[in-house]
C-alpha cells in the first residue's frame, strides 16, 4: 500500500509538472507516422521485372536483401528511378542504392539541403514533420556501427539545426564519430596500458548514424509523458537495425537520448543491438535490464544537473516510463558523466561521457 501511494503521488506530481508547462493545453499532440512512405501502392502494383516486388510494409529485411542481391544492375536502377522513396527507405536494400535513391527523393522538397555535399542519407520520409537518417563514416566497410536515437523536438527540419552543435542528433552523431576515430588514450575504466586504436587502425572503422526515424514528442506534454509515440517508433527502430545487419553491417550499438530511451527500451528485444546506451532517460518501460529481453549490454548515464532526475520514475495509467535506468537496482552498467552538463550535454567535446560513449562504440568497454 505504501508503494502504491508513492507511485500515485508520483503520477500526480508528473501530471502537475506537465500541466504546469502548458504542454497538454498547447495542442501539440502528435500523430505517429507509421507504415511505408508514399508510393507504396505504385510499388506493389509494379510488374516491370516480371514478378512481384517485396511488400514494403511486411517483407522482412533479410528477404529484401536477398531479393536485391538477385537483381541485375539495370533492374536495380529501374526500381530506383521509378520508386526512389521506397528504395531509399526499404530496410535490406543495399546501402549505396539507398543513398542515391534518397538524394533523388529530397530534391524539390523543403529538405533539399540533405542532397548537398555528398551527404549519405540512409532514410528519408517527408510525411508529417519529416524523418531522416544520415550516416557519418563508411557504413559499407565499418567494423563497428552506432545509431543515435533522439528524444523530443527532433524531425527532418531540426535534426541538424545550425548553431546547435552536439545538442541536436546530427551533432551528437558527428561528435561520437569524431571521438570514436580519434586517439584518446586510455578508455574510461581501463588502465594506462590500454589505448584507443590510432587513426586508420581496424578499430577506428566506425560509422555513426543519426536516426530520426520516428515521430518524436513536441515539448514536454502528454506525448512525452506517455509511451504512445515510443510504441509506434520501436518497431521502426528494430526494423531499421535489422536492415543494417541484413546488408552485412555489424550489430549496432544504440545511443538513446531522453524520450529516445523509451523507444530503445521497447525495441530492445528485436533490435539486434550489441549495446544499448541510455542517457538523460526518463525510463525504458521496464523494471530492470532483465525485463528488456535483450542480450545487448545495457548502459546508463545521467549527470548531476540533468533536469530529468526530477521526473518521477513511475508508470501508472499510461503515464510515466518506469524505473530509472541510472539507478542501481535497474542493473545497467554505469557510464561516467561528471563532466557533462544539463540534459543535452552528454556529447560535449572533452567530456568523460563522450569518451566513454566512443569507447563503447569501438567495442572497448564491456
Amino acid at each position: 500500500m505504501r508503494r502504491f501511494k508513492r507511485v500515485l503521488l508520483g503520477v500526480v506530481f508528473a501530471v502537475s509538472a506537465v500541466a504546469g508547462t502548458a504542454g497538454w493545453a498547447s495542442g501539440n499532440a502528435q500523430q505517429p507516422v507509421t507504415g511505408p512512405p508514399p508510393g507504396a501502392a505504385a510499388w506493389s502494383a509494379d510488374r516491370s521485372l516480371g514478378r512481384a516486388l517485396p511488400d514494403p510494409a511486411r517483407a522482412e529485411p533479410e528477404r529484401v536483401a536477398a531479393f536485391f542481391a538477385g537483381l541485375a544492375p539495370a533492374e536495380r536502377r529501374l526500381l530506383l528511378e521509378r520508386h526512389p522513396l521506397i528504395v531509399g527507405n526499404l530496410d535490406g536494400v543495399p546501402v549505396a542504392l539507398r543513398y542515391e535513391a534518397n538524394a533523388r527523393a529530397v530534391r524539390g522538397t523543403p529538405y533539399e539541403r540533405l542532397a548537398r555535399d555528398g551527404r549519405r542519407i540512409l532514410a528519408f520520409d517527408p510525411r508529417g514533420r519529416g524523418q531522416v537518417a544520415e550516416v557519418y563514416g563508411d557504413l559499407a566497410t565499418a567494423r563497428r556501427v552506432a545509431v543515435v536515437v533522439p528524444g523530443s523536438d527532433t524531425d527532418a527540419g531540426s535534426f541538424d539545426r545550425p548553431g546547435k552543435g552536439h545538442r541536436v542528433v546530427a551533432g551528437m552523431a558527428k561528435a561520437l564519430r569524431d571521438a570514436a576515430v580519434r586517439t584518446t588514450g586510455p578508455a574510461p575504466g581501463h588502465g594506462p596500458g590500454h589505448r584507443a586504436d590510432p587513426p586508420g587502425a581496424p578499430g577506428t572503422a566506425t560509422a555513426v548514424i543519426a536516426w530520426t526515424g520516428y515521430t518524436t514528442p513536441v515539448g514536454v506534454g502528454i506525448d512525452a509523458a506517455t509511451g504512445d509515440l515510443a510504441e509506434a517508433g520501436a518497431p521502426r527502430l528494430a526494423r531499421f537495425t535489422r536492415g543494417l545487419t541484413a546488408v552485412g553491417a555489424p550489430r549496432p550499438s544504440l545511443f538513446c537520448h531522453s524520450y529516445g530511451s523509451v523507444v530503445c527500451g521497447l525495441a530492445a528485444a528485436d533490435a539486434h543491438a550489441s549495446d544499448i546506451v541510455v542517457f538523460g532517460a526518463p525510463g525504458m518501460r521496464a523494471d530492470s535490464v532483465a525485463d528488456l529481453g535483450t542480450d545487448a549490454r545495457v548502459w546508463a548515464a545521467r549527470n548531476a544537473d540533468d533536469w530529468i532526475a526530477r521526473v518521477p520514475n513511475v508508470e501508472l495509467f499510461g503515464l510515466g516510463h518506469g524505473e530509472d535506468p541510472a539507478s542501481g537496482g535497474f542493473g545497467a552498467r554505469r557510464v561516467p558523466a561528471r563532466e557533462a552538463a544539463g540534459h543535452d550535454g552528454y556529447f560535449a567535446p572533452g567530456t568523460d561521457s563522450l569518451r566513454a560513449f566512443a569507447a563503447i562504440a569501438r567495442g572497448e568497454l564491456r
